[in-house]
């Protein structure tokens, strides 16, 4: 009985101290407008708190550089009919289904590198985890990969220094907003490539990367847990039939494009212009018995 009042207490005294850190962050950030102040809501400081161990000084830093990148990258503003063409193999693409939280799923099919720019690929991909929050249910924050790596080899591999720069990206500007990334049967060349890439990963990145081979009842079970077996194309195990239609989906990323405009208060300019293409989630059928 006392040790479950010690634990309430306990929780409730975090609670407070964290609410008591976030009223210091937002006081320590000063006035904000426009799309700064949209940004840094209080779920937003909290994030970037957590990132960093709620130390306030080092979570104004961070988020000051998110909101200096955000002013010149302007994530928001991006439409997909600029990435459109980054898209046409479904390399990435934000699923139809959540997992058993409620989050988001974006699939990354590496295999199917269709393009060179690297300033480009970045950006699709940045447009894809812009978009991935925006579809996010109501209480949920974070967002979910699931990553196949059939057709992967060395030479369709991204560089060394453009892996450092999507993780510097998602774990300097996105913090807290990945949940999990499974990586799905990766092959065995595939270990050269991490033993580098693990490198640039801060421990709590780190910790959120888990490699699933089929032959591992554990690993293959840590997935289940996260998604429903009906849900989960059979590329990872599941029993649902993955099918990427470029068209669909660029009708339906062409609607979120005017969510987004509608979000962040501008208008949608240019909205349909280019090559007509905007999205649509990735169907899931179910598989044939």
């Amino acid at each position: 009985m006392f040790s479950r009042w010690s634990n309430s207490h306990h929780k409730e005294n975090d609670s407070l101290q964290h609410e008591s850190k976030i009223k210091e962050l937002r006081a320590a950030l000063g006035p904000l407008s426009g799309r700064s102040l949209k940004y840094c809501t209080n779920a937003c400081l909290r994030r970037y708190l957590e990132a960093r161990n709620w130390n306030a000084d080092k979570s104004k830093k961070m988020l000051e550089e998110t909101l200096k990148w955000r002013s010149t990258y302007k994530p928001e503003e991006i439409r997909w009919h600029e990435v459109a063409v980054e898209g046409e193999t479904g390399k990435v693409s934000r699923a139809n289904f959540h997992d058993r939280y409620g989050r988001t799923v974006l699939i990354l099919r590496p295999g199917k590198q269709n393009t060179t720019s690297l300033d480009n690929q970045l950006r699709h991909l940045v447009y894809l985890i812009e978009n991935a929050i925006l579809s996010l249910p109501e209480g949920q924050e974070q967002m979910a990969w699931l990553i196949d790596f059939t057709g992967w080899t060395l030479s369709t591999s991204v560089p060394i220094k453009s892996a450092r720069d999507t993780i510097n990206l998602l774990q300097n500007h996105y913090p807290e907003r990945l949940a999990v990334a499974f990586l799905y049967n990766p092959p065995r060349i595939f270990e050269a490539f991490w033993k580098i890439v693990k490198y640039f990963m801060d421990t709590k990145t780190f910790q959120k990367v888990k490699f699933v081979y089929p032959k591992n009842t554990d690993s293959v079970e840590l997935m289940r847990s996260y998604f429903d077996e009906e849900n989960l194309p059979t590329e990872f195990g599941g029993k649902a039939i993955l099918e990427y239609n470029h068209e669909e989906f660029s009708k339906q990323m062409i609607q979120d494009d005017i969510k987004s405009a509608h979000l962040w208060g501008f208008n949608d300019k240019d909205q349909c212009i280019g090559n007509g293409h905007s999205g649509s989630d990735v169907a899931v059928a179910p598989a044939a018995s």
